[in-house]
């Protein structure tokens, strides 16, 4: 069982339980109908394998159509899918598959909005590992499907001195003196820095990419100026959308955004049941 399989038998073990006590005593027990899965507003898609996922774990008999895909931008009142089986099956699996398209869907409504908004000035918008435990994949996806570009995955995957390691290593130089020591061929180093002066010294000590913490606007110029393309700038904290283009405009090359994972706002999607037979 891969993870996916493991945290949707997870989500329905959660809801399901022993049994579905409502659809047992109003549902009658070989009663067929088709599900229509829509969005009740504006949105982008995300989540749809999942979803079809969740509904196959409760019942392999169901039928899963997918109407749209992911990274799909549908209006208000579109079918996203339509699933056909029991109804007592349809149900069980109901909250469990919107749950998981109601937090993608946000994900990938607002990515999109982000990417949009840096349209044409060769900034690219990356999300970051602020993810719901257990989720990354999933949620990484979606933010994928908005038009972001996925940042590392974890810790073991790509080389990010923070604040902390800098503090432990005694210096900016001796952290990226020691990263650059262990880095794999094709792996880039890159490194926070939140003053003029270790800007300086990241760039002279030859990171990859130099991250910005909470600059501000004359301070991401100046230090774009500093480095001089001598590696590439990352701008990271407290960005918006009001703020974004801004940044982007200002030199940098990637944008890493928060928000995006952990305060998209679940989108609005729902179900509705016809009788088959």
């Amino acid at each position: 069982m891969n993870k996916l399989d493991q945290l949707i038998q997870m989500a329905i073990e959660e809801d399901l339980g022993t049994g579905d006590i409502t659809a047992r005593a109003t549902v009658p027990e070989g009663l067929e109908a088709a599900a229509h899965i829509r969005a009740k507003q504006d949105l982008v898609v995300a989540g749809q394998e999942t979803a079809r996922r969740v509904f196959k774990a409760i019942d392999p008999q169901t039928k899963w159509q997918g109407k749209r895909n992911d990274g799909d931008a549908v209006k208000k009142g579109e079918i996203l899918a339509t699933v056909e089986g029991k109804a007592r099956s349809l149900l069980a699996g109901e909250r469990i598959a919107l749950n998981f398209l109601m937090r993608l869907c946000g994900i990938a409504t607002l990515a999109r909005k982000f990417s949009e908004a840096v349209a044409g000035t060769g900034a690219i918008v990356l999300d970051t590992r602020k993810t719901a435990p257990g989720y990354r994949e999933l949620e990484k996806h979606a933010a994928k499907m908005g038009g972001c570009v996925n940042h590392r995955m974890g810790l073991y995957d790509s080389f990010l001195i923070k604040n902390n390691h800098i503090v432990a290593a005694g210096s900016v130089e001796k952290a990226l003196e020691l990263a650059l020591r262990e880095r794999k061929e094709g792996q880039k180093v890159e490194i926070e820095v939140r003053t003029i002066d270790q800007v300086r010294e990241a760039a002279a000590g030859g990171a990859d990419i130099v991250m910005l913490d909470n600059m501000s606007l004359e301070e991401i110029r100046d230090s774009v100026h500093a480095i001089g393309g001598r590696a590439k700038v990352e701008v990271s904290g407290n960005v918006t959308l009001a703020n974004v283009r801004a940044y982007a405009e200002a030199g940098a090359d990637f944008i890493s955004v928060g928000a995006i994972t952990h305060s998209a706002p679940a989108a609005d999607v729902n179900m509705g049941i016809e009788i088959v037979k």
